[in-house]
């Protein structure tokens, strides 16, 4: 029978002459099985999707917890570690002993690792290397003044502290090192946190990224030449001098020897396949092959992917197919797992009096000198001291870059257990205070509040329309241009167009806004973007004179993108914007596909943008008419589903506009609610039709209908029975409070749409009509504005005819409750 001591046996190994015994119990594995009431944790498979599942799980729990006060999902990462760590519930033993042993720490700080490797490099993937080698000058100037005055001001400080006051041996010569993290202002850190904010393509984020690079390439310079030192240290002159060579050596062969076969071998790849998965495998294997160079010559394994990442193109092809491998691992599994084990290697219960109070001043201290360092730049560049204030705050940040050095310096005994937990707390201190203290000074949509109207129905008819297009894919072109068709360019009343071809960020951290070439020859390189530039080229040539277009691209992450839409459109004065719908119709009157990103982007666009909003729901492919200008179709079928309210109003001014065209027949459908005849309301909103009729005195193609229901039911009816006569719709998005709209409401599928245009845009409706939805430009804070008709009637129509006698434009009044009764 065996013993205790005989079942520890088969873990040893026994070295006799020149044979190696390993002896090994029969019953290992079904001791890890509950059916033989063993315990499944000795098992390091079990043991660590245990930790992981904890860890998660308590992570989420905090994060729904913080995220009121504002909180980032990096303090809650290193929080939920802590949990688990000495500093709480493994203050004790119990939980260290059971859920985190020391067999353990091994495997899971080693997924750990990699995890943090390929997340480096994935971020170095998506940076800019010319915006890091060649920042612009207000950028460098402030990226230099943070670095130098911060190492500064940190380095005397530490200096002061070490020698004057601190008492202990161990604080004397860490604290240098401490004070000297507090310069590094980490670019994945900045990232990270601008992407979490949604401010990644804000004026204030642009600059940050760019000034964090350009102070990177310098701290990323010192941090190399510092790890040599440290890891040859007193060992002579000769190996600290001949590790710094072999990372330049090392540096020197990415740039010239690897970055070349990459570009070679991508030239080579066919040019319309996606990259193969043989050429990724590569790519993955070069990063361990890089990272376990690094190590050998004496610097972190995350320098050589850092450098490889970088020399990688970013962006399609290569980059994109890289980031979409690996993102949702690395970023949602690995990253937060590393956070959590330096909350789990953070003891509070080390931590004295003397040390805390000491590391806490200098972190203030060179905080302090970090915001001041970038505020004067930023200031003397006519930056208003709040978006500098708040520039400071962002480039004081913390996170990976921080926790990475003192996991660092801690396994290599630079750190004491007491230095670490201090380190990890002032990281978690300052994004603490950091985060919600720029969530509060900063909302990205307040530098694009509208201060006077931007509007179709209070521009002068003779002004110019400026049209803002946003632009997914090629399949949008067709209906964007038929709409730009019939919007009635001419002579008197030109048509400005500024289109944005919108692209989602992938492969690359940093967003881009490109201004295209108003004129010069159509594009010659056969990518999406440059097919759609050259369809509005070519509409601009068939409209020589009466119509202008100019193009941009943005490229950056849908939930950041209306910035630059609001950007745009602020700088080109717009007065409506227009943007596809979420859905796209099958030829057979299906939904051929739905993109839930674009969905959420069209909602930001609505909620602040400085201008009139119109959501474009194509259905041309239903009715096979989409280029019916190039077809010679006599006329273009345009109905105004007019209800009340400013955004009904704005679909009106809309329409008249098109009433112009002598190829669009315009017909405008009043819904009156039974009874309510002598409401003041009507009575505005009566005027207001009757002004259009009689500025379109003469015009036989511009026809009011009015018809009267009684209730919701009957709206919905005659809605449905009208839908099919004409090609495309235009209806507000809001309308004035009715009875006739307010138990559609409950069915309402898409919120951004409206009531009618949410039906309007129902499979279920069986509509082959286009719909325009349009929102009347809203005032900062996402809210209609607070005017009503009768307020500014004095705007709505500028010279009008009052006096020509009216001819071809009618009025047809039926009473769908008399019918109902009839058929009856």
């Amino acid at each position: 029978m065996k013993t205790e001591a005989s079942i520890v046996i088969h873990e040893m190994t026994m070295v006799m002459a020149n044979m190696t015994l390993v002896c090994h119990d029969p019953r290992s594995k079904t001791n890890k099985l509950i059916w033989y009431h063993g315990n499944p944790l000795k098992s390091p498979t079990a043991l660590l999707l245990l930790q992981l599942s904890a860890i998660s799980l308590v992570s989420q729990l905090i994060d729904v917890g913080l995220k009121p006060l504002g909180q980032s999902s990096i303090v809650s990462q290193i929080f939920s570690g802590m949990v688990f760590g000495p500093s709480l519930l493994g203050h004790k033993g119990l939980i260290t002993s059971k859920l985190f042993p020391t067999r353990g720490a091994m495997l899971i700080e080693t997924m750990a690792t990699f995890g943090l490797m390929f997340f480096l490099f994935g971020v170095s993937v998506r940076m800019d290397l010319t915006g890091m080698l060649r920042p612009g000058k207000q950028a460098m100037i402030i990226g230099f003044s943070v670095f130098f005055f911060t190492t500064l001001t940190a380095g005397l400080s530490a200096f002061f502290f070490a020698r004057y006051v601190a008492k202990e041996t161990s604080l004397k010569e860490s604290l240098f090192l401490i004070a000297e993290s507090q310069t590094l202002t980490g670019f994945p850190v900045i990232a990270c946190l601008l992407t979490e904010l949604n401010m990644l393509n804000t004026n204030i984020g642009r600059l940050a990224l760019s000034s964090a690079m350009f102070c990177d390439l310098l701290g990323i310079s010192l941090t190399a030449v510092a790890l040599a030192v440290m890891g040859n240290k007193g060992r002579g002159t000769l190996r600290p001098a001949m590790a710094i060579l072999s990372s330049v050596a090392l540096v020197v062969g990415i740039v010239f020897i690897i970055k070349p076969a990459i570009k070679w071998a991508l030239n080579r790849a066919p040019k319309d396949k996606p990259i193969s998965e043989s050429f990724i495998r590569s790519i993955f294997l070069l990063v361990l092959v890089i990272g376990l160079l690094s190590e050998t010559i004496g610097q972190h394994y995350v320098f050589g992917p850092l450098v490889l990442g970088l020399v990688v193109p970013d962006g399609p092809p290569l980059g994109v197919a890289l980031i979409s491998k690996m993102d949702a691992l690395t970023s949602l599994v690995f990253y937060p797992t590393y956070l959590s084990i330096s909350g789990l290697r953070t003891n509070i219960f080390e931590v004295g009096a003397q040390a805390s109070w000491i590391v806490s001043f200098v972190v203030i201290l060179s905080c302090t000198a970090k915001l001041a360092a970038v505020m004067a730049p930023a200031m003397y560049g006519d930056m208003p001291v709040r978006e500098a204030f708040v520039l400071g705050l962002i480039m004081n940040a913390k996170g990976i870059v921080e926790l990475n050095l003192y996991n660092l310096w801690k396994e290599s005994k630079v750190l004491s257990d007491e230095e670490f937990a201090l380190s990890v707390l002032s990281v978690i201190v300052v994004t603490a205070i950091v985060t919600p203290l720029i969530k509060y000074l900063y909302d990205p949509s307040w530098q694009y509040t509208a201060i006077k109207r931007s509007t179709i129905q209070h521009a002068k008819r003779e002004a110019d329309l400026r049209i803002l297009v946003g632009i997914h894919n090629h399949d949008n072109v067709p209906a964007i241009v038929n709409l730009l068709e019939v919007s009635h360019a001419s002579e008197g009343s030109k048509i400005a167009v500024i289109a944005i071809v919108l692209v989602e960020l992938v492969g690359r951290a940093t967003p881009v806004l490109v201004a295209h070439q108003p004129y010069g020859s159509l594009q010659t390189t056969k990518t999406s973007t440059n097919q759609i530039i050259n369809a509005l080229r070519q509409y601009e040539d068939q409209n020589e004179g009466f119509v202008t277009v100019q193009s941009f691209t943005s490229i950056s992450p849908y939930v950041t993108m209306h910035n630059d839409i609001y950007r745009v459109g602020v700088d080109k004065r717009a007065t409506i914007v227009i943007v596809p719908f979420h859905k796209q119709w099958a030829i057979d009157g299906s939904i051929g596909s739905v993109n839930r990103a674009i969905q959420v982007l069209n909602i930001n666009i609505l909620d602040s943008a400085p201008c009139s909003v119109g959501i474009l729901v194509d259905r041309g492919i239903l009715r096979g008419s989409m280029p019916f200008v190039n077809t010679g179709s006599p006329l273009y079928h345009v109905a105004v589903i007019y209800i009340g309210g400013a955004d009904d109003a704005e679909s009106l001014a809309y329409g008249d506009r098109m009433a112009q065209s002598e190829s669009v027949e315009l017909t405008v459908v009043r819904f009156l609610l039974f009874g309510a005849e002598n409401t003041k309301a009507r009575k505005l909103e009566t005027d207001l039709i009757d002004e259009y009729r009689q500025a379109n005195a003469g015009n036989e193609r511009f026809v009011v209908v009015e018809e009267v229901v009684r209730d919701g039911l009957a709206l919905s009816a005659s809605i449905k029975e009208m839908v099919d006569c004409f090609d495309l719709i235009l209806v507000g998005r809001n309308h004035q409070p009715s009875p006739l709209i307010t138990a559609l409401g409950e069915w309402c599928e898409c919120p951004e749409l409206g009531i009618i245009g949410d039906m309007l845009a129902s499979p279920d409706l069986r509509c082959t009509s286009s719909v325009l939805v349009i929102q009347q430009q809203t005032m900062g804070t996402g809210k209609l504005m607070q005017h009503t008709i009768g307020t500014d009637r004095n705007q709505l129509i500028h010279d009008v005819p009052f006096d020509e006698p009216e001819r071809g434009s009618w009025a047809i009044t039926m009473d769908r409750s008399s019918i109902d009764r009839a058929a009856v």
